[in-house]
């Protein structure tokens, strides 16, 4: 089974080559040490193939573009490098594999091909956003192939789903892989950067880089759209696609270095995903599902778990994602069983096994969910919608025996209005009958 053994967010200003920078490259040292450290780790991950993303070449705003050609080759002749000039066998079968997978997922894409790129008007030479990266990553290895990707105007939620075909498609392949994210932050830093300054610029890459050396996907996947565009990026479609090749990983990223000296900014980082390891309650969500479905038999919880897990009783839920794409949802609004550990075990089976939207989840399919567990606080009354924050509580609605209930922070449930209709509706309670609230705080593990 291949592995991704890590992502890369790297720059690519021409500049940072010292054969076209000339000395100005010195005003970006930094950046060039960490491009360095980076090519580093990848020599000594030694993968068989490098996915590279890239914001340039063929972009189209309805489908994601892989390329084709058996060689991929490229030079730098425009920005003055005249003597650097890149070549690669391209992992083909790798990228009709990935593109199979995205169109199993119903996003947008297409392979190219040097035939393709002439009906569109395109070249498929490797452009500068592939060349950088590569030029510092082969001054220390050169023993990979390349699959040559280009990003999208797709929504952030396909392309999400895109790179998580490209982690399927590298676990079918059977070979190691290191994915490339190239692309520069803000363009708008400074009065005489290429695109004069905007507030939203420094403001949206504080955002990326501290989304990013959290690992907070969400975060980065939910970034203010007036802010994103504003701020003048280019990098962070790449950085979405390749933290989708890690759906269902815990990140474990690093911010190697960040600047912006010439009024773009030029983040680097190094992201590994690792199993989730260390965290009891997704590890007890997982084996409860796994064991039941492979032998039908209920487990009992470890009591060397956390005392919280043995000792509290409350309500939970679990939810389980294949792709990107929810999978089964069942919790309980209180407890049902003597302890948490318990009520993680019923409920993980039952979103797995008996949530009705869904049919049951097969074998074949444990090794690509991506489970989060909520812990439940108690619930409180409240009067108003006004007393409500779709970030921080849960609602729950009530009128006599129904019941809905809906948890805090979901992807595109922003505000309370939205909340409350989504939960009213579960319960089978109209908009204008009367009905009572509560709301709810929840911790989460994913």
């Amino acid at each position: 089974m291949g592995e991704v053994k890590g992502l890369y967010l790297m720059p690519h200003p021409p500049i940072i080559i010292p054969r076209i920078g000339r000395g100005e490259e010195k005003r970006v040292q930094s950046t060039i040490d960490a491009l360095y450290t980076c090519s580093k780790e990848i020599k000594d991950k030694a993968p068989d193939t490098i996915v590279l993303i890239t914001p340039h070449g063929p972009v189209f705003q309805d489908a994601v573009v892989v390329m084709m050609d058996d060689t991929l080759k490229g030079d730098m002749m425009r920005f003055g490098g005249y003597d650097i000039k890149l070549a690669f066998e391209n992992n083909m079968e790798l990228g009709r594999k990935i593109l199979e997978l995205a169109r199993n997922r119903d996003v947008s894409c297409m392979g190219m091909d040097s035939k393709v790129a002439k009906s569109y008007g395109v070249s498929t030479a490797l452009d500068w956003g592939a060349l950088v990266p590569l030029y510092f990553v082969t001054n220390e290895y050169a023993q990979f192939k390349l699959v040559h990707i280009t990003i999208s105007f797709l929504q952030f939620e396909e392309l999400y789903r895109f790179g998580t075909a490209i982690g399927e498609a590298v676990s079918h392949h059977g070979e190691d892989v290191v994915i490339i994210a190239s692309g520069d932050l803000s363009h708008k830093l400074t009065e005489d950067g290429p695109y004069g300054f905007h507030p939203a610029g420094p403001k949206l890459d504080r955002a990326i880089i501290d989304h990013l050396g959290r690992g907070d996907v969400k975060g980065l996947m939910n970034l203010d759209t007036n802010l994103i565009e504003e701020g003048g990026e280019c990098g962070l479609r790449s950085i979405i696609m390749g933290l989708g090749a890690l759906d269902g990983k815990e990140l474990k990223p690093r911010i190697l270095s960040y600047e912006g000296p010439f009024g773009v900014g030029y983040g680097v980082a190094s992201i590994e995903g690792v199993d989730g390891a260390g965290n009891p309650y997704i590890n007890l969500a997982r084996r409860a599902l796994e064991t039941y479905v492979k032998t039908g038999d209920v487990i009992e919880p470890d009591y060397n778990l956390p005392r919280e897990m043995i000792d509290r009783q409350a309500g939970v839920f679990v939810t389980i994602k294949a792709h990107g794409q929810l999978r089964g949802c069942i919790g309980t609004i209180g407890p049902t069983e003597e302890n948490i550990a318990k009520e993680i075990i019923q409920n993980a089976i039952s979103a797995g096994t008996k949530d009705p939207r869904f049919y049951p989840v097969g074998e074949d399919e444990l090794s690509h969910l991506k489970y989060s567990v909520d812990i439940l606080d108690e619930p409180e009354p409240i009067e108003s919608i006004d007393s409500l924050d779709t970030r921080e509580y849960g609602v729950i609605v009530k009128k006599g025996m129904r019941r809905g209930l809906l948890l805090p922070n979901l992807e595109g449930v922003d505000t309370p209005e939205k909340q409350v209709a989504i939960a009213l509706d579960k319960a089978g309670i109209g908009p204008d009958e009367r009905y009572k609230m509560e709301r709810f705080r929840v911790t989460r593990y994913e």
